[in-house]
């Protein structure tokens, strides 16, 4: 099941059914169709005709996705299957149905001290209705509904905790670093505290997988991150060319192999020296499948890899516009004459909803016996570092690299996306104006030659300073908020004494991790000083609203004030509690100042003394 994105794909049963066809913009709201394809049979799956929405006040509150199969010969079609595809991907749903296997994004984490209904997620529920599934105090229900349609009369009743996760599974470890792995490690607190049960008396923790290609000093990094020790599966065999998952294996033409290209142009522009790399490789393509046919296929979509928006920006226009119209001239250079490319882009800025389009296009294969009114295969995609992470599409077989990327994890990751199942081709066009692409450029076979030993170290500091001004106050509400359902629900904020055992646990175990973590006794101080002041602070917000209550949200009915901030807002508050892991620190608009030195500031007539007192500004 699927729990991504903080700001989608909540209570979506409870709305009406338009909102699900029209789909999703970028920062609206997310749309359940995240199967474009049935897994079982591979029919697709159409958002209007095959997702049916039953409401929560008149069934059960659930997105039922169904096969696309018009015959209905899938046992997940609507003729054989009432519930369809064994899948949930609105919030609440898993939040009442509590699947077996959950996927989720890391960022995710950011909800705990917003949202009470994630405790439920570690098997602390209080009731369970039987038409609506699990109730935690956070959630809106009753304890009785009324009988509708073909549903019975429904009633809630009491119901012992759950087991919590038994396992966590990591995936793509080396990601888990910089700002976003500080934070991250910082609320793994919470989710370690949360996942662990007592047996016997004696406390079980999950256990953790954490998979990963490109990582150095693994043992320092899950330290910091997990509070864990390293156990290398598999360990180091006796020989170093099979290692049980993988066997190194000179390349021939049973086993592809992927060879890379560096492209230096001095003095020319990188833009330049990219349209002409992009065409040469287009019309070549082009030229041997006429000869060629359906062999070529992996050679004919060009993945363009740009380490920043910006760039990526230019050259889809350059696309548009150069590349296309030197396509048209290629013949007078004894290559092929290629048609408009076909462009998309693989980004930040596509919508959840068209991401999964998007990897369907690629998907396409180029056949000369393919039926021309079908749709067309992709001749250019263009993406940042996206694309290093689960996207496995095994036809590609060319990536050109603007620019050597920041890292060389990134740079590992993002080119082994082609030549999995063909021989990839791997063009580097490097911009000779910076330094550090030219001295790559110098090592280039040296460097390639020795990929995993250039992997840098990653950096997890989840009790410095600044991570403690930005994490410690959502860690402290997540603690006294869904360790049990006394405070769960939103209006329970303001009925916390100073020694409930939730804040005493709150100041003991992060105070101590930070202790073990760190190895230094002067920052376990900090972090319970820290805690006592967020704790005062707690209490003394509760005493001053006379005449309202303290929730952890503000509402609109008048009465409930809320504990926790918006970051963005309003100045930063002891609990401000961010909404993402990825945005730590706010944006900042800067205004150019585009006057000459010297020049004298004209006075607004508006404003008393105009800006600055009309002095000059230098």
């Amino acid at each position: 099941m699927s729990w991504s994105g903080w700001c989608c794909k909540t209570c979506l049963a409870r709305q009406d059914r338009g909102l699900y066809q029209r789909g999703s913009a970028i920062g609206g709201v997310g749309s359940p169709r995240q199967l474009t394809n049935c897994p079982w049979c591979g029919s697709p799956i159409d958002a209007g005709r095959d997702i049916k929405i039953e409401p929560f006040a008149k069934g059960r509150g659930r997105t039922f996705i169904y096969c696309g199969d018009l015959l209905g010969r899938c046992p997940f079609s609507r003729r054989n299957s009432p519930e369809g595809l064994p899948v949930l991907v609105v919030d609440e749903e898993i939040y009442r149905c509590l699947p077996a296997l959950l996927i989720a994004t890391v960022d995710k984490f950011a909800q705990m001290p917003w949202n009470g209904a994630t405790q439920m997620l570690f098997g602390k529920v209080d009731k369970r209705c039987s038409r609506h599934g699990f109730h935690c105090p956070d959630l809106e229900d009753k304890d009785q509904h009324r009988a509708v349609g073909s549903f019975p009369t429904a009633r809630s009743a009491a119901h012992r905790p759950l087991r919590p996760p038994d396992l966590i599974i990591q995936d793509e470890l080396h990601l888990i670093s910089g700002p976003l792995g500080t934070l991250v490690s910082l609320y793994e607190t919470a989710v370690d505290r949360l996942s662990t049960w007592e047996v016997d008396g004696k406390r079980v923790r999950p256990k953790v997988v954490a998979a990963t290609a490109t990582i150095r000093r693994a043992a320092q990094q899950v330290q910091a991150l997990f509070m864990r020790q390293v156990n290398v599966f598999p360990p180091q065999g006796l020989d170093v060319t099979d290692n049980f998952f993988a066997r190194q294996r000179e390349p021939d033409d049973a086993i592809p192999g992927r060879r890379y290209m560096g492209i230096c142009a001095s003095g020319r522009r990188l833009k330049a020296a990219l349209i002409r790399v992009y065409v040469a490789y287009l019309s070549a393509g082009q030229y041997l499948y006429h000869q060629y046919g359906q062999a070529v296929d992996p050679w004919m979509t060009l993945v363009g890899y740009f380490n920043s928006m910006n760039e990526l920006g230019g050259m889809r226009r350059l696309v548009e516009d150069d590349v296309r119209s030197r396509l048209n001239r290629m013949e007078q250079r004894g290559l092929a004459r290629r048609n408009a490319p076909l462009l998309e882009e693989l980004t930040s800025r596509k919508s959840s909803t068209d991401i999964p389009d998007v990897l369907d296009k690629l998907e396409r294969v180029f056949d000369p016996a393919r039926d021309p009114t079908s749709p067309r295969p992709l001749d250019v995609l263009l993406a940042t570092n996206m694309i290093s992470v689960g996207v496995d599409v095994k036809r590609l077989g060319l990536m050109v690299v603007a620019g050597q990327p920041k890292t060389t994890a990134e740079y590992i990751q993002a080119t082994s996306r082609v030549g999995r199942n063909a021989p990839g081709l791997v063009c580097v066009v490097f911009n000779w104006a910076r330094p550090r692409d030219l001295s790559h450029y110098e090592q280039f076979e040296h460097y390639h030659a020795t990929f995993y030993q250039q992997v840098e170290a990653l950096s997890v500091t989840p009790f410095a300073p600044r991570a403690i001004d930005r994490g410690l106050a959502a860690l402290l509400v997540s603690y006294v908020r869904l360790l049990g359902s006394e405070f769960n629900e939103n209006s329970q904020a303001g009925k916390v004494t100073g020694t409930h055992p939730y804040f005493l646990a709150a100041l003991n175990e992060l105070s101590q991790r930070a202790v073990t973590i760190t190895g230094s006794s002067e920052v376990g101080e900090a972090v319970r000083t820290t805690l006592e002041e967020l704790r005062e602070y707690w209490l003394n917000m509760t005493k001053a609203n006379v005449g309202t209550q303290l929730g952890y949200k503000t509402r609109k009915d008048g009465k409930t004030i809320g504990l926790l901030r918006q970051p963005g807002q309003r100045d930063w508050t002891p609990f401000t509690c961010l909404n993402s892991l990825r945005d730590v620190e706010p944006s900042i608009n800067l205004i150019l100042d585009e006057r000459g030195l010297g020049d004298i500031v004209v006075s607004d007539p508006g404003i008393e003394g105009g800006v600055n007192g009309g002095e000059q500004v230098s």
